[in-house]
């Protein structure tokens, strides 16, 4: 008598968001580089002793370094400038890295408000009057130093390239989410009406999503600019605009198939309406390639904004972007090429890591369908 084969036990299902093989791995990597990029982007600049728009005159294309200044150099370049606004010699007495004595000299009595020269640098702080020699004509002060740390050093303008990195983190990241979020909304719907309604009414949708297709983008946000003016929200607009065309597609395609299910048939002959069969069926069941293409479409955005700002149509000073911190990088490349270095690597960081999320995303989604 022969026996019958046992039965396989039931797997368990497996998420969508539980990826197989080696991709669960840089799952991991990409998440911990978002979260970090993140964090950074906003609590940085709350930390942070410079603030984005803040100009240090006396520190003009400073390169990055883990020393403190002011340098040596930089304290007798400021010295220098003092001298010549107050008509005056300076003598430096000594110099350490707290404070500095000099005597002052000049071919009149000098006027110690005149000493608001060194107020006024990014060097010294108030400095403090020590002497005087010859009625006044030679004066020994003291003036503290200010240590600053330049970590990325600063810009042309003399600004802090650390902090306006990371300001530009916030601008880039929340327009890729929210321009990815409203593309997600109107993208979602629009699909899923067009593929349940199907018939002359999908034809006609479809028909205005290609037309939309054709007008080239950057065209549109010219016209923008010329209408509206250059104002942030404009970005939001814009890529808004056209980039929720793909997820319509794909969200369409995806409501052909789903609509010729039996728990849809099930749900129509039990008198569901369609927005009700749509809201608890079509689009829960379209949620895997909706939030894998998702994941792929931020760092198109976040790449589409930076485009945008490279060529002048973006955020404007002194907010900042990392397309717009690329463009003054790439203006000096030759004087200051870290300027460039820098925010091109949180830009590629942060589209690599949502790059290769999105894919592992829509791999697992790709092995659970099949």
């Amino acid at each position: 008598m022969n026996r019958s084969e046992p039965s396989p036990e039931p797997q368990p299902s497996r998420l969508f968001f539980s990826p197989r093989g080696a991709g669960k791995g840089s799952v991991r990597v990409s998440l911990a580089v978002l979260a970090s990029i993140t964090l950074l982007c906003l609590l940085g600049p709350l930390v942070s002793p410079h603030p984005y728009d803040r100009v240090y005159r006396d520190y003009v294309l400073v390169g990055p370094s883990l020393s403190p200044h002011p340098s040596a150099a930089e304290i007798d370049q400021a010295v220098d400038e003092i001298a010549r606004r107050m008509h005056a010699q300076i003598e430096i007495q000594s110099l350490d890295g707290e404070a500095l004595q000099a005597t002052l000299a000049g071919d009149k009595p000098i006027d110690a408000r005149a000493l608001r020269a060194f107020e006024r640098s990014d060097i010294f702080s108030a400095p403090r009057i020590i002497g005087r020699e010859d009625e006044g004509r030679r004066l020994r002060i003291e003036a503290s130093l200010k240590p600053m740390f330049f970590l990325f050093g600063t810009d042309a303008n003399g600004r802090d390239l650390l902090t306006r990195i990371l300001i530009a983190g916030r601008v880039s990241l929340s327009v890729g989410l929210l321009a990815s979020l409203v593309a997600l909304l109107i993208g979602v719907g629009y699909g899923a009406i067009a593929g349940y309604a199907g018939g002359g009414a999908d034809a006609l949708m479809m028909r205005l999503v290609e037309i939309i297709y054709a007008l080239p983008f950057i065209f549109f946000v010219i016209v923008l600019v010329m209408v509206f003016g250059r104002h942030f929200a404009l970005i939001f607009v814009a890529i808004g605009a056209v980039e929720w065309l793909d997820m319509a597609r794909i969200v369409r395609g995806q409501t052909l198939s789903i609509k010729r299910k039996d728990y849809v048939a099930a749900a129509e002959a039990l008198g569901a309406t369609p927005a009700a069969i749509l809201r608890r069926h079509v689009v829960p069941n379209a949620a895997g390639p909706i939030i894998a293409y998702l994941a792929l479409l931020i760092p198109r955005v976040i790449l589409l904004e930076s485009f945008v700002s490279f060529l002048g149509l973006g955020v404007q000073e002194p907010l900042t972007s990392w397309g717009v911190l690329i463009a003054d990088g790439a203006r000096n490349i030759q004087s200051a090429v870290h300027l460039l270095i820098f925010p091109a690597i949180f830009l590629g960081a942060t589209l690599g890591a949502l790059q290769s999320l999105g894919n592992s995303w829509r791999d697992s989604f790709d092995a659970r369908s099949n």
